[in-house]
């Protein structure tokens, strides 16, 4: 009877710690941006430099995903998680004492590292361990964490300065670190579980067999996914400014409504996500997702009516990433789980650096009016490949 007791608290104890640690891995997500107009002046560089850290940290993160299938298979969830806390706290406890621009490059290599690490593998274990309801809180999660980063650094700037910033999220880092190490022997009772509401590798392949292309659409519809949140959580504001006519506060209040549609859609979502399953979750999602861009891309409507597409386009996002990395447990076979969501990460990555510049340059070209229509086209073609996947696996 008491070990019958026990496996519901380990249980539970695990999914707390998972939860800290998905708030954490949103913690240093927007620092910088905030960070650097204070940084940029005390290392005495220019405002554009700070594209070769982002740089520097997305490569490194990309290059993380697509090991993270060896290195958890041969370490384990539990060990790559907590080796990767320390990482990350080292290196931004690192960023708040560097003194030159040159170190802040150098440091930027573990971050990204130890970021893509937990990325790929909280995704993977929740994945495979988890229901549907839990991946949509978890990343529910992230976006607490990405807005309170944001949140200490400002507060940080006007009490002590940007290395005060960049100490308290690093000392919040390394604190789940040594709650990780504490708790290692947790994550080796649930992994001898077997995972929750998937399929028997047999059972998957009496079913239909697992084509190459489907391992590397599931991979494309992330980095879609990504690139359409990105793109608008850094172009929509300059388009309410040049093209509305808005405020900069009211733009930068409403874009973000966006990303709190997001966090907040989540967590709502979260309710029913196992009712209605994660192939509807994600059409659902993209469908409207399409409808409150097409309202805001709209010119000439007015804003009580084109502003609320944002919120629109925030609860349409909402349940498409957490669906999609949740569904790939179940798409494909345990042998090929962890390499595919490897792959999905390091997408995500290349999608969040590559197409919000590109729209930068299609703004330059053909104006900041053709963005959102670019943005709308990768809903398309993302709703389109997802459904080709559907149909795949």
């Amino acid at each position: 009877m008491q070990a019958l007791k026990r496996v519901p608290l380990v249980h539970l104890a695990l999914l707390a710690i998972i939860y800290l640690a998905f708030v954490t891995l949103g913690l240093p997500d927007g620092v910088l941006g905030v960070a650097w107009t204070a940084m940029r002046l005390d290392l005495h560089q220019p405002l554009a430099a700070v594209g070769l850290v982002t740089i520097t940290l997305t490569l490194s993160s990309g290059i993380s995903t697509l090991f993270s299938a060896y290195v958890l298979k041969n370490l384990g969830t539990g060990p790559v998680v907590m080796i990767s806390g320390f990482l990350t706290g080292l290196a931004l406890l690192g960023f708040s004492i560097a003194p030159g621009f040159g170190w802040l490059l150098v440091l930027a290599v573990p971050l990204g590292l130890g970021a893509g690490a937990v990325d790929a593998g909280l995704n993977h274990f929740v994945a495979a361990h988890y229901s549907s309801r839990h991946m949509n809180w978890l990343h529910g999660c992230w976006g607490i964490g990405a807005t309170l980063g944001p949140l200490i650094m400002g507060a940080s700037l006007a009490a002590a300065g940007w290395q005060s910033g960049y100490q308290t999220i690093a000392t919040l880092q390394l604190s789940l670190a040594v709650v990780l190490l504490l708790s290692l022997s947790l994550w080796h009772r649930e992994n001898a579980k077997p995972p929750a509401a998937s399929q028997s590798d047999a059972q998957q392949a009496s079913i239909k067999p697992i084509s190459t292309r489907a391992t590397w659409l599931a991979p494309l519809a992330f980095l879609l996914y990504v690139a359409f949140e990105a793109g608008t959580g850094l172009w929509a504001a300059s388009i309410l400014v040049n093209n509305r006519g808005i405020g900069a506060a009211t733009a930068g209040l409403w874009v973000s409504f966006f990303f709190g549609a997001i966090t907040a859609g989540r967590f709502a979502i979260g309710l029913v996500a196992n009712r209605l399953g994660n192939r509807r979750l994600i059409r659902l999602g993209i469908l409207t997702a399409t409808a409150g861009a097409v309202v805001f891309a709209v010119p000439g409507l007015p804003a009580a009516l084109s502003l609320p597409g944002l919120i629109v386009m925030g609860l349409g996002c909402a349940p498409i990433y957490p669906s999609m990395m949740h569904e790939t447990a179940r798409r494909f076979p345990s042998s090929l789980t962890a390499k595919v969501i490897g792959r999905q990460v390091g997408l995500s990555y290349v999608g969040s650096a590559t197409v919000p510049a590109a729209c930068g340059l299609l703004a330059a070209y053909a104006g900041l009016s053709m963005v959102m229509p670019a943005l709308i086209l990768l809903l398309l073609v993302l709703l389109a490949v997802t459904e080709r996947l559907n149909r795949l696996t």
